[in-house]
């Protein structure tokens, strides 16, 4: 099925991305490690169902260098040996804060202090960031039927 409306033909739709893209360099930029944002984006659009941004994540994820095994694994990190208690703090909070409608609480107070655990302030606002850009661009990718497959690793680097 062909996405519904090609966002990556439209003015507007442009104006809107490279701005959303900026947003995304912050946190980029941020002393998050890479393999951790990359992580929580892949399982925050696991969550979503967005194929698109599974895409993206799991070959940008592939061409920093991440394993096989350690992308294969993020579905199902709680029965994985694969990652870092910081990395499965990181995991939780994504799932909780992609999962709001499931839980009243959104993230709770035992995930929050794995995080406070492992992660500084920085890195904590650019984790709390990354899970709302995240859900938002999973958002605009399903909404428009855009579907993964056909990405290639820094084809967003257009935007920067």
């Amino acid at each position: 099925m062909d996405a519904r409306f090609n966002m990556f033909d439209n003015e507007t739709a442009m104006k809107f991305f490279k701005r959303f893209a900026s947003a995304g360099q912050v946190i980029q930029r941020s002393s998050l490690p890479q393999s951790t944002q990359e992580l929580v984006s892949l399982r925050a659009s696991q969550i979503n169902g967005c194929g698109w941004c599974i895409d993206v994540h799991t070959k940008e994820a592939a061409a920093a260098g991440e394993s096989a095994v350690r992308l294969n694994l993020v579905a199902a990190w709680r029965e994985a040996t694969v990652f870092t208690e910081a990395e499965q703090a990181a995991l939780a909070f994504a799932e909780e804060g992609t999962r709001l409608a499931d839980a009243h609480q959104g993230v709770s107070d035992e995930t929050w202090a794995q995080v406070r655990k492992h992660y500084d302030d920085d890195q904590i606002a650019a984790l709390v960031a990354l899970v709302a850009l995240i859900n938002a661009a999973n958002r605009l990718a399903v909404i428009v039927h855009q579907r993964g497959g056909s990405y290639e690793p820094g084809m967003l680097a257009a935007f920067d």
